[in-house]
């Protein structure tokens, strides 16, 4: 072996032992700022915390507004979230949105909707946010409320990045419910919506109006992605059928081919596709897990990895990077 062959395995080997360190030990965090935004619809405060670069009121900077799960509020720890918006020198928003989803307004609400616009609305009077690169993420809960809000606002965002969110929240609680007995997701969403779907045309017209799959067949040209693991639903909380059929809405809405019934069956009882399009499994080093099915439909797309109940930052974010969409209606 040459000394110059020993040169480059020695730089090899130092250079993924760093790699290896940096990943185990991260550089501290930033820390977020808490601040309370008045609710433009009823006049109660909604807690957000934030971080911003230090050029952020004099330069125009990109903004993630990331989302916090189904049982949590805007306390929830997203540290591999924000640590990869810092890296991207982007603005980092997580408001709440009335809190966990067991009371009236939370769970999607209009009120819940419109705390996330506040939220909006305030960074931008605050900081100089990039208008065509206002991004929106989320996961589980985050992630059924990223669809929402690209349905019922799609014109306040450059692009959306939902993972293992809810579609349909009736077919959810249906899910959650076992032998007439509601489980605790179930238990969260009547509390929410104050009974079960079916009861009355009202409740159901609340049920459609907090449930993304009835409003994604709006997003128009707004990007939007849908991810989720494959044994979600058998081992995690949310059925990858959420993800799947939702795109499904945006694929008709936009005349393209849809997933068929048959290849979300495959993917439900199997895990896998009996004979997969070329593109579906093609790999994406940013996941670092194995893609079972990829389609597209215009600017939207879905991913069914091989995981389950999590979402990934650093190919969100590689993907949001990638649009550039002016937004509207700033106020």
């Amino acid at each position: 072996m040459t000394d110059a062959v020993r040169g480059s395995i020695a730089l090899l080997f130092l250079v993924s032992t760093v790699r290896l360190c940096a990943e185990e030990n991260p550089a501290p965090l930033p820390d977020l700022t808490e601040i309370q935004v008045v609710s433009s619809l009823d006049g109660e405060k909604q807690s957000v915390v934030y971080w911003a670069p230090e050029k952020a009121r004099t330069g125009s900077h990109p903004m993630l507004v990331f989302l916090h799960s189904w049982s949590a509020n805007y306390q929830q720890k997203n540290d591999k979230w924000q640590r990869e918006v810092v890296a991207r020198n982007w603005v980092y928003l997580h408001p709440d949105f009335r809190g966990p989803n067991s009371s009236p307004k939370a769970c999607g609400s209009r009120f819940a909707r419109q705390d996330i616009l506040d939220a909006m609305d305030w960074a931008t009077r605050t900081f100089q946010i990039d208008s065509n690169r206002v991004y929106l993420a989320g996961t589980s809960g985050g992630g059924h409320m990223a669809m929402l809000m690209a349905g019922h606002h799609a014109d306040r965002f450059s692009a959306v990045s939902a993972w293992v969110g809810i579609s349909d929240l009736a077919k959810w609680y249906s899910f959650h419910t076992r032998d007439g007995k509601p489980g605790r997701y179930a238990q969260m969403v009547l509390k929410s919506l104050g009974g079960p779907p079916g009861e009355s045309d009202v409740r159901d017209a609340d049920y459609r109006d907090r449930s993304p799959w009835f409003h994604l067949h709006k997003v128009g040209d707004l990007p939007i992605e849908l991810c989720a693991g494959v044994r979600d639903g058998h081992t995690g909380s949310v059925p990858i059928m959420h993800s799947l059929r939702a795109f499904n809405v945006i694929a008709k809405a936009a005349d393209t081919k849809q997933i068929s019934d048959a290849e979300i069956s495959q993917l439900w009882d199997n895990g896998k596709l009996s004979r997969p399009l070329p593109f579906d499994t093609r790999a994406d080093e940013a996941y670092g897990r194995q893609i079972l099915l990829r389609r597209t439909s215009k600017r939207a797309r879905v991913t069914i990895f091989d995981g389950g109940h999590e979402g990934f930052p650093v190919p969100a974010c590689n993907w949001l990077s990638q649009h550039n969409r002016r937004v509207q209606n700033q106020r």
